[in-house]
């Protein structure tokens, strides 16, 4: 494991199992022979998680698109694309992410293909259902992990709700909703006196009035203000927290912004914002994997092959970023590049094939100042 993750942080171009073999220590079978073979990743990440980060930690659950084309590859179908804007020909994976709140980074911890649509529905299952599994599968060592769990929109549905909730261990839900999201207040007065059931609503939520009676405002600037408010949605059958920003417009009046909620009604307006705003570093890994380790390269078209793929490059690109980057003191830390970090592994492996042919002692050059210029030589930091 260690020999694959070092290719992946060494090879230039395109990372397949022919290029491990011309990188690499061992012929191209063995590689991918070795793809077959199951690795708990979900255990390597947990503890490289737990002795890098900090104690302050969210889960961050997010889909993407992997372009494959052909028919016979597992899983492939049509997925919706964020780069694209619609859904295209390809792959799917599921990716549980750590973020650290200190370090305001996110790991990976673990992912999975999502099936096609005739697997779905040999099981009776819906994505949502999937993707909820995928959650409620491993929560107790998730609990562990993390104290909230944040995703985006797509999932602010009951279904998804209902089923992530379930269970004794769980972990509180943050999203966002749309501007008009139908949401109504809780009544807090006292008992109206008349037959029936007890008032419970308060009228429903106009947002493009906010009742002041009913938000406590928490910071607001020339141009922006922050509100909360305990209310109900009736979509989503449950009492939420809500946290509404408005943005002033040219004629004067505020408008609503953003509309982030959490299932924690004790969790603070300033926080659900913040966390919800760190969802984005879940993003970064894929791009870093996408443009820079070839999560789209497998030549695979087996299912445990691809799994083992799609984990041990985000597991690489985890290892390099606690190795060169959260390991350096905050002073110290520049924005974190994995392009360096691979011109740093290239550098090392030509220069110690260097070395090899024209039979010069490494050991006397390790220490040479010159030759961590050599190691460095085309990274954009130096």
């Amino acid at each position: 494991m260690i020999h694959i993750l070092g290719l992946y942080l060494t090879i230039k171009g395109r990372i397949n199992f022919l290029q491990m073999e011309r990188y690499g220590l061992y012929r191209e079978s063995t590689y991918r022979n070795n793809f077959a073979k199951e690795f708990d990743f979900e255990t390597f990440n947990r503890i490289n998680i737990e002795d890098n980060t900090s104690l302050e930690r969210l889960l961050v659950f997010d889909p993407s698109y992997i372009s494959k084309s052909g028919k016979y590859t597992y899983g492939t179908g049509k997925f919706y694309s964020g780069c694209a804007q619609r859904p295209e020909w390809g792959l799917e994976i599921g990716e549980l992410a750590i973020v650290d709140i200190a370090n305001q980074t996110a790991l990976h911890y673990y992912c999975e293909q999502t099936p096609d649509k005739a697997t779905l529905q040999q099981k009776g299952w819906n994505l949502i259902d999937h993707y909820a599994s995928l959650l409620t599968g491993r929560m107790e060592s998730l609990t562990q992990l993390a104290s909230h769990l944040v995703v985006d929109g797509y999932f602010a549905k009951k279904s998804f709700f209902d089923k992530v909730l379930a269970g004794q261990q769980y972990l509180p839900l943050i999203t966002k909703l749309r501007n008009d999201a139908a949401l109504y207040y809780l009544y807090q007065g006292p008992p109206t006196g008349k037959p029936g059931r007890p008032k419970f609503y308060d009228g429903k939520v106009n947002w493009k009035v906010l009742s002041p009676a009913h938000w406590r405002l928490h910071a607001a600037t020339e141009e922006l203000q922050v509100l909360s408010s305990i209310v109900y949605s009736k979509s989503l059958e449950r009492k939420l927290k809500v946290v509404c920003l408005q943005k002033l417009t040219k004629d004067g009046s505020w408008k609503v912004h953003k509309v982030y909620v959490s299932t924690d009604l004790g969790l603070a307006a300033d926080k659900i914002v913040a966390y919800y705003q760190l969802r984005f570093q879940a993003e970064f890994p894929f791009r870093d994997a996408k443009q820079y380790l070839g999560l789209n390269h497998c030549q695979a078209r087996d299912e445990q092959k691809l799994h083992f793929h799609f984990n041990a490059c985000l597991t690489a690109l985890s290892m390099a970023k606690t190795a060169h980057w959260i390991s350096l003191p905050k002073q110290e830390r520049g924005a974190f590049s994995i392009a360096d970090v691979k011109t740093l592994y290239f550098n090392e492996l030509f220069l110690e094939r260097f070395l090899s042919i024209l039979q010069i002692d490494p050991e006397m050059t390790k220490n040479n100042p010159q030759l961590q210029q050599l190691l460095a030589f085309g990274s954009i930091a130096a």
